[in-house]
């Protein structure tokens, strides 16, 4: 195992990409929680193709894929939000709206421009040896800026979270932290995608608090095993792509299912459930 871990941190590309992957894991699993409580998961499906169509139209116009996805996908995320809680358009069925809207667009930059070629690809499952130092430092920095917002609003959040209502009658300015939600979400979307793809990054938002939600009742030690979780299954997925030679999206997304399977396999013992039910 120490031989493998050697050899993979030989390569640079795969330092870069285990630096940002575990970054990027972190924060969508922390985003994850509140996303599921408030069944806004399925808004980072819907982001992510939207990060296929700016990444698409930074590939013909050769022009550096975050500083085309970043801010599209954020405006996206917002717009969403919007278009939500107006009413005019069912929330799922604005997601469903803007996501195909996305993916289409994207499709026919790229056949008008470079061609269906491995790009589209590696759009949409994902590859670790596209991460240039530039995109390693504007990640890290973007990552840590995600992080230290929801460590600062921690509890705001928590508060929109669970109650929404209710935290609108004691003063907190509801709006405002679902768009910091949003903003939050969007910004590490655009950040996973070039690893992920824009089929798989949902799952880095999905599996670790659902998986973490089988043994786990309250929000804090949701959070802190979903976390724990969504990092190590990061590092065991990138391991088992280098290993295996597989692509590091699918390798990631496996382990992520293994982990859930076994903690519902935990969850289901005849112990475990007496415990439940006395609790």
């Amino acid at each position: 195992m120490i031989s493998v871990l050697k050899e993979m941190f030989a390569y640079s590309f795969l330092v870069r990409a285990m630096v940002v992957g575990l970054l990027v894991s972190l924060c969508s699993s922390l985003l994850g929680v509140s996303l599921v409580l408030k069944r806004y998961s399925m808004i980072g499906d819907g982001l992510s193709h939207v990060g296929f169509g700016s990444l698409a139209v930074a590939s013909a116009l050769n022009i550096a894929p975050l500083a085309v996805s970043v801010p599209v996908v954020v405006l996206a995320a917002f717009l969403l939000l919007r278009v939500s809680e107006s009413r005019k358009i069912m929330g799922d069925a604005s997601i469903a709206l803007v996501s195909t809207s996305s993916l289409a667009i994207g499709v026919a930059v790229i056949s008008l421009t470079t061609g269906m070629n491995t790009d589209v690809c590696n759009f949409l499952f994902g590859t670790i040896l596209g991460l240039s130092k530039d995109d390693v430092k504007l990640s890290i920095v973007l990552a840590i800026i995600v992080l230290t917002l929801y460590g600062l609003f921690y509890n705001k959040i928590f508060a929109v979270t669970f109650d929404e209502a209710f935290a609108k009658a004691t003063g907190v300015q509801v709006w405002l932290y679902n768009m910091l939600l949003a903003f939050l979400t969007a910004i590490t979307i655009a950040l996973g995608m070039r690893m992920m793809g824009s089929l798989l990054i949902t799952s880095l938002i999905i599996f670790p608090p659902l998986t973490s939600m089988r043994l786990c009742k309250k929000f804090s030690s949701v959070t802190i095993c979903s976390a724990l979780l969504s990092v190590c299954c990061y590092f065991i997925g990138v391991v088992i792509s280098f290993v295996y030679a597989m692509p590091s999206g699918a390798s990631v997304v496996l382990v992520n299912i293994a982990a859930f399977l076994a903690f519902s396999a935990i969850q289901a013992l005849p112990g475990r459930k007496a415990a439940e039910q006395q609790n």
